[in-house]
């Protein structure tokens, strides 16, 4: 007896055997094949910006961001933190502590900018001190 002939009475047992008793094959498709694909490395991106990268790596990549180029003192600490190796805790420890000063510095210029918010975060810090002065003398 044969093994498609021992399961035979299991319903649908087989049915990846025979193509045409699969019942997907009907909407199956190979996809099209790539014409005109680029071969080689994609073009360098023309750097405009400073952009920071690994010391590990020889240089850029081909494709990198330059939304928010490094500036202020968030940006010297970046810099800071990609002369060291990336599995030096420091480099990582820098770049989040880089990443907390550009938020403080973010709303600094916010309130530069606008009467309005520089009344807000001065509210705000009145708040936070006075809710923190209140909680130290319990």
């Amino acid at each position: 007896m044969t093994i498609p002939e021992q399961y035979a009475h299991i319903q649908g047992w087989g049915a990846d055997l025979d193509p045409a008793d699969r019942p997907a094959v009907p909407m199956e498709r190979k996809p099209p094949r790539l014409e005109d694909a680029p071969s080689g490395p994609p073009t360098q991106q023309a750097q405009r910006v400073e952009v920071l990268h690994s010391i590990e790596r020889p240089g850029l990549s081909s494709v990198f961001g330059t939304s928010v180029p490094p500036s202020g003192l968030s940006g010297y600490m970046r810099r800071q933190a990609f002369k060291r190796s990336e599995n030096d805790l420091r480099h990582w420890l820098m770049l989040i502590a880089a990443d907390r000063v550009n938020a403080v510095e973010g709303v600094l210029e916010d309130a530069r900018r606008s009467p309005g918010k520089a009344l807000a975060i001065g509210a705000g810090f009145v708040v936070a001190a006075w809710w923190l002065s209140r909680a130290s003398d319990r």
